[in-house]
């Protein structure tokens, strides 16, 4: 072999050995991007004892020892019947709980991006709530705490052992509600699955004494939370009002969504421009389909 062959053939070797590098580091790249693992510092929650959490994630997932986290992006329909959803089914251990942040304090006028609440409380998962703030009736405790007691309307009541109902605020008193353990209420409503049973009337009735000013009927954006099963949650956010992308649900269409889901209880949160999902550091949906959050007053999320 002549010496300008081998010269040749080194230079050859040293192309593939270096493309064979680099094709190497941007799959390993990618497949970190993909699925990585973390450590995270979270506040401790009722029973709960570790500091540093360990977990997998991707851009639809979350698997840590205590919690469980899947988001599926549906859409159905075509054209301006479209209608385009997002399911996140929450699985959380006994002693871990969901939780509720609000937008600087139960205050009146106190406004935030679902993001921006859920970002400074180091969510992984959140929906916006019932924006209490809007109105000065209902049962509102959060975290345990008892902020407003004017009893007006069916809420809903999470409670610390991973179950939840909904209730009637006038039949029960909110020191009975706390003595049994509940840890968070919302108030906006309507009830969607009772029992596994769809209320009559969802679409001709407004939630009781929510102002004038609000209506809720006819296709709406909506954000809902239901449950399978103790610790097993879900949360489902309906974008609207954008045809050809989601023209939004009913009431009954929106509870006919968590029927097939397999929950047995599920209630109706505050919607239209509210409505907005975020899952680890991203907006997951897209707002009236111009992708802005509106501000509200609080949100129900997984840490």
């Amino acid at each position: 072999m002549s010496k300008k062959l081998a010269v040749v053939l080194a230079l050859v070797l040293v192309v593939v050995i270096g493309t064979a590098a680099i094709v190497y580091a941007v799959v390993e790249k990618a497949s970190d991007a993909q699925a990585r693992v973390a450590t995270v510092t979270t506040a401790a929650a009722p029973n709960d004892t570790t500091a540093g959490v360990e977990y997998t994630a991707t851009g639809t997932r979350y698997d840590s020892a205590t919690t469980s986290i899947s988001i599926t992006k549906v859409s159905t329909g075509s054209r301006n019947d479209k209608v385009t959803y997002y399911v996140a089914h929450v699985q959380l251990q006994p002693g871990t709980i969901m939780q509720s942040a609000l937008a600087g304090g139960f205050e009146l006028g106190n406004v935030a991006y679902t993001s921006d609440i859920a970002a400074a409380n180091d969510a992984i998962l959140a929906v916006n709530g019932d924006y209490f703030s809007a109105r000065n009736t209902g049962v509102i405790i959060r975290s345990g705490v008892l902020y407003l007691d004017n009893p007006a309307r069916r809420g809903l009541a999470m409670y610390k052992d991973g179950t939840m109902e909904v209730y009637d605020e006038t039949a029960v008193s909110a020191d009975q509600l706390l003595a049994e353990g509940v840890w968070n209420t919302f108030s906006f409503g309507p009830a969607l699955l009772v029992d596994g049973f769809v209320p009559v009337g969802l679409d001709v009735t407004e939630v009781e004494d929510i102002g004038e000013e609000w209506t809720i009927l006819g296709s709406q954006p909506r954000t809902g939370v239901g449950i399978v099963e103790a610790n097993h949650f879900v949360l489902v956010v309906v974008d609207g009002r954008s045809p050809g992308y989601s023209s939004g649900v009913t009431l009954s269409e929106f509870a006919e969504i968590f029927r097939q889901l397999g929950c047995s209880t599920a209630y109706n949160l505050d919607g239209g421009g509210s409505a907005a999902m975020y899952f680890m550091g991203d907006l997951v949906n897209d707002p009236l389909g111009s992708g802005r959050e509106r501000g509200i007053s609080d949100i129900l999320y997984v840490k």
